[in-house]
Order: structure tokens, then sequence, then C-alpha cells
């Protein structure tokens, strides 16, 4: 068989819409839209929310859209020595509800600021340093098991910062919570299939910390 010949087949197939017409190659990678304006609706020590105008590939200007900047942020999916996994109950003010997740909190930056790129100098820690800062503030628990298991945008729709999740295995208590002002945090420990449940009935509410749950038991 042709390999060349049988790719090439497939390509020009896969380039067929539902109507039968044919689009040609380069016009599925302009897609990029151009930023021609931009303002700054709310920016301060919390948050960059912006309103823009843009360009699309078909030379078309529309707005507006809305978008905001928010720093990046670390997932822990935290299991102890008996293989039990921790999770924080708290209030989350978009639902107006107390939910169930795993450990997370933000990226440090320099600046103090709240928002801003995941790179450059004003970032204050990598990720694994905030991720081992965030369990232990939260939870009072440690580990020296950690694993590296995806980096994802938090909402790519309407946000610019990033998730980073990870494994922690075999923690062990090391201390008292240690919470922020603004953080009323309650320490709950769930086996495997207790999360599956919760996340089956629709009690695990947060979609990247089930993402988090996902990756993990992929191993």
């Amino acid at each position: 068989m042709d390999k060349n010949k049988d790719s090439n087949e497939r390509e020009s197939m896969a380039s067929e819409n539902s109507d039968g017409a044919v689009e040609a190659a380069d016009t599925w990678e302009n897609l990029a839209w151009e930023e021609i304006s931009t303002e700054h609706i709310v920016q301060d020590e919390w948050i960059d929310f912006r309103r823009s105008d843009y360009r699309f590939p078909d030379g078309k200007v529309f707005g507006p859209f809305y978008s905001y900047s928010r720093r990046d942020y670390c997932i822990i999916v935290a299991s102890d020595e008996e293989g039990n996994y921790l999770c924080v109950r708290q209030f989350r003010q978009g639902i107006r509800q107390v939910t169930t997740e795993f450990p997370a909190g933000g990226i440090e930056r320099k600046d103090g600021r709240q928002y801003g790129t995941g790179h450059g100098p004003d970032v204050a820690e990598d990720a694994l340093e905030a991720a081992r800062r965030e369990l232990l503030e939260e939870t009072g628990y440690e580990s020296d098991e950690w694993r590296f298991l995806c980096a994802i945008p938090s909402n790519a729709t309407i946000a610019d910062n990033y998730a980073y999740i990870f494994m922690a295995e075999n923690c062990r208590k090391a201390g008292a919570q240690h919470l922020d002002e603004t953080e009323f945090l309650g320490v709950r420990r769930y086996s495997a299939s207790e999360i599956q449940e919760m996340i089956d009935k629709g009690q695990f509410q947060q979609a990247i910390h089930i993402l988090a749950w996902l990756l993990a038991q992929r191993g």
C-alpha cells in the first residue's frame, strides 16, 4: 500500500465539511484573532478585568469580549499513609455553596498582585514549591512523594491563568493549619470510592479538581 497516498486521501476527506465543500488546507491554520483595543475595567491588586475588541480571521471587527487575569495556582491530589485523600471544605461565592475539593492555592508573586503572568521576575516561587506550601498551610500535612500531572488553562475562554496539578502520596501530619485571614477551611479525609461517589452525584463541584482526580487515577 502507498502510505503517502493513503495519508493524502485521509487529509482530503477530513477537509470536507458537512455540505461536501472542500476547504483549503491553510484556512484551518489561520484562526487566531487580533486584539485591537483593550480597556481595563477593573485593575487593582486582586484582578485585571478587561474589555477587548478583536479582528477576526476574515477581517471583521467585533466586541466586546470580556476576560480577566488571575495568578497561576496549584491543585494537590493528596493521599495519606492509609490511602485516604485529603480534601478541604470551604464556601465558594460563585455558586454560594460550601464545596468539597482538593487543597489548592495561588503561586506567590513578588509584587503581591493576585494576577499576572506565571513566568518572569515577579514570580516568587515555582509551582511545586507553592504546592508544598499550600498543602501544609491548608491541611497541616506534608509529603516527600510528589508527582507533577499536568498544567492546564483554568478557563481558556475568559481567563489567562494556569492550574498546575500535582499528586502527593503518603502524606503525614506535620502541624496545624496556617490559613490566610480570608480562609475558613475544614479538612476532611475520604476514600477513593467516596470521592468518586461525590463526583458521580455532582457533589464535588470544581471542574479542574475533577480533572485532577481523573489524572491521578490514571496513574
